[in-house]
């Protein structure tokens, strides 16, 4: 009986998701700096990715020494690692390209053993396209790595206050026995998701099929938890192709993940009904929330870098517009067509959506651990 309820234990956690909705006066905290997102602004978080960043190239080692410098002086707290491989390419005539994934993750402080901790897991790639010669990937995904990055610094301290209330309250070192609290946050940047000359067999997603194999196979130590990393990913929140102003609707792809996807359709409307959302549009970017069971569903028709590990049985919530905007791997995927009222919307629906998931009301509002107000709470 034992080993049986040892083993179900990841099912109880993923079934156990605490979720608290941010108040109006939270919400109206989120508001952000513009200036970090300035596509003239090489010390923000945006310009500096706007490059030409092809895989193995000078280009792409800035963007990834930007990351770096970004977490390394503003979020001390994160732990940064690379994960690297190698692949040829269609056009590499048997070179050995190199590809680095960027894992950025911040877990409660009293987790000793990794395995132990379950994760919300948000998704971008870093690379852009060897052609046409010069495309920048303005959408695709300069603005969804730049969102991530915003939210990683909007939630730090709300997570460090968080954390530090439940250890003064003897949470966390064994006075709580929920499983929610063993929930930590990572960011994947990854790299070689687009196709080097077209998306078909493996010209494609080379970073997220290497971390896939080698988290699939990394077995953590006996009595964990999860036994390997992909078990570990609670829900894989991917964003791609954002921050134009033509196209940005969100289908909801998969019934699995359509409880999260209707959190976060929540969290736009509240922050639009607000005001603090700054693109006018006649529709909501997700329009899909009353989606019935029997409707159409398109997950695994949109190829991207979520395949490999939802081939693995990882939760996907895919967020990429079911029509692709204009400018989609063309010259005009740049930061002159960027629409960037609709690039900051998407940063705070981001960094909203996440502390709704980690559970951080009450703690938000400059990072201070306030008394928490009597807010929907609901387990999942």
């Amino acid at each position: 009986m034992l080993l049986k309820q040892l083993l179900l234990l990841p099912c109880a956690l993923r079934t156990a998701i605490a979720y608290t909705t941010l108040t109006d006066l939270t919400l109206e905290s989120l508001a952000l700096n513009s200036n970090d997102f300035s596509v003239s602004n090489k010390d923000g978080l945006l310009a500096p990715i706007l490059i030409p960043r092809v895989p193995g190239t000078e280009g792409i080692a800035k963007v990834q020494e930007h990351f770096a410098s970004f977490f390394r002086k503003e979020l001390p707290k994160w732990k940064f690692t690379f994960q690297n491989s190698t692949s040829t390419t269609p056009l590499s005539h048997g070179k050995e390209v190199p590809f680095r994934n960027i894992i950025v993750t911040r877990d409660p402080p009293w987790i000793e053993n990794e395995g132990d901790v379950s994760r919300l897991v948000l998704v971008a790639h870093y690379d852009s396209k060897i052609d046409p010669p010069g495309f920048i990937g303005a959408i695709d995904s300069a603005v969804p790595c730049a969102a991530l990055m915003h939210t990683a610094r909007a939630i730090d301290a709300a997570l460090t206050a968080k954390w530090t209330a439940m250890e003064t309250e003897g949470i966390g070192s064994g006075g709580f026995d929920g499983f929610e609290e063993h929930k930590g946050v990572q960011i994947l940047l990854l790299d070689g998701e687009e196709a080097f000359v077209n998306w078909q067999g493996t010209d494609n997603t080379y970073g997220a099929r290497s971390l896939a194999e080698e988290w699939d196979s990394t077995v953590n130590p006996a009595l964990s938890t999860f036994r390997t990393p992909l078990e570990s990913m609670e829900l894989f929140v991917l964003l791609d192709l954002l921050g134009s102003r033509d196209n940005q609707q969100i289908p909801s792809y998969f019934k699995m993940t359509h409880w999260a996807y209707q959190r976060i359709a929540q969290v736009e409307g509240r922050l639009r009904g607000a005001g603090h959302l700054k693109a006018k549009r006649d529709q909501p970017l997700f329009y899909e929330s009353d989606k019935k069971e029997t409707d159409e569903w398109l997950g695994g028709r949109v190829g991207d870098d979520h395949e490999p590990f939802m081939a693995r049985g990882v939760e996907i919530l895919h967020i990429i517009p079911g029509r692709f905007p204009d400018v989609w791997h063309t010259k005009n995927d740049d930061a002159e067509h960027l629409d960037m009222d609709t690039v900051e919307d998407w940063a705070m629906i981001t960094t909203a959506f996440a502390a709704e998931y980690m559970d951080l009301e009450g703690f938000m509002q400059a990072g201070a651990p306030l008394k928490k107000a009597a807010q929907p709470r609901d387990e999942l």
